[in-house]
């Protein structure tokens, strides 16, 4: 995506109105993604719409569409643009491969993703936390998306009542083509490892982890064993894909460790593609079931 500089408004300043209107008529070619469905091409933050001064209805008309896609911040492209950016951004959590953390968009809104963070070492090792992120209406255009977990877990950036951490301290102005929500659910796994108690959401926690180790230690146990046995119970979020987990059971889950553990050994014995190639297939690890298209592909795109 091509970001527009303050040379760029100074050249087309400069311009013709024949040259830019030139320049304006010419546009890059649809964009295509693997299920053969094609998307528009991304327009510039200042493209604006074309008025027709002979029809007022035109005019009022093209108003109340751009008042109505400025809420789904798209420019001018209601949910295709929407959609293209989500895609791009699940494509790089899927690459990034970031150990320990699971996300998954709704099957409702791709607006809406829920996820499992595990902590295998420090103070919370062993914690398995559920969470949903949720990305505002105007992405890519608006402010930080929110991660709540499922369970309060005692943390200095868990607020005790609602689970929601202090993602803000991190993106206090999310800005677009710069922050990812890849950093995000990496900021989320950080915060077990490096405890920040400045301007703390849980004002209890901060003072313990400084004044009472031991204590602190106490109530964070306390809190994995509360979240581990909510894992069993249903997810906050009515979602097909959000994760569910149930007690080990000697007739399900045998053959489903085998399978897995088969899969991890075969993977290898295959050579990398090239050296230094350190990324997995998370299909080939049993980790992930879709493919992102399809996961946002609907068949109601123009609706809206």
């Amino acid at each position: 995506m091509k970001m527009s500089t303050s040379s760029d408004h100074t050249d087309t300043d400069m311009m013709s109105p024949q040259q830019s209107l030139d320049m304006s008529s010419s546009s890059p070619s649809p964009r295509s993604t693997s299920d053969g469905r094609q998307l528009p091409s991304i327009p510039s933050q200042h493209t604006q719409p074309v008025r027709h001064p002979h029809s007022q209805t035109v005019s009022s008309s093209i108003k109340g569409n751009n008042q109505s896609n400025s809420v789904k911040g798209s420019n001018g492209y209601g949910p295709f643009f929407q959609e293209y950016s989500l895609m791009a951004e699940f494509n790089q959590v899927h690459h990034q491969n970031i150990p320990g953390l699971y996300a998954m968009p709704s099957s409702k809104s791709p607006l809406l993703w829920s996820g499992l963070i595990f902590i295998r070492q420090g103070l919370y090792q062993g914690a398995a936390l559920r969470f949903t992120l949720t990305i505002p209406h105007n992405y890519p255009d608006g402010n930080c998306p929110s991660l709540v977990f499922e369970y309060p877990v005692f943390h200095p950036l868990v607020h005790p009542d609602s689970g929601e951490l202090d993602v803000k301290r991190a993106f206090p102005r999310w800005r677009r083509n710069v922050n990812h929500l890849w950093q995000v659910l990496l900021f989320a796994k950080k915060v077990f490892y490096n405890i920040d108690t400045k301007m703390p959401s849980n004002p209890e926690a901060a003072v313990l982890y400084e004044q009472e180790p031991e204590l602190f230690k106490s109530k964070v146990s306390e809190s994995l064993e509360a979240a581990r046995e909510r894992l069993y119970q249903p997810p906050d979020l009515d979602d097909p894909f959000a994760l569910r987990f149930s007690p080990w059971s000697d007739v399900v889950h045998p053959d489903t460790r085998r399978q897995m553990v088969q899969t991890s050994k075969k993977r290898q014995t295959v050579p990398k593609k090239c050296e230094g190639d350190n990324s997995a297939n998370p299909s080939d690890l049993g980790l992930t079931w879709m493919e992102s298209t399809h996961i946002f592909a609907t068949d109601n795109q123009g609706e809206g």
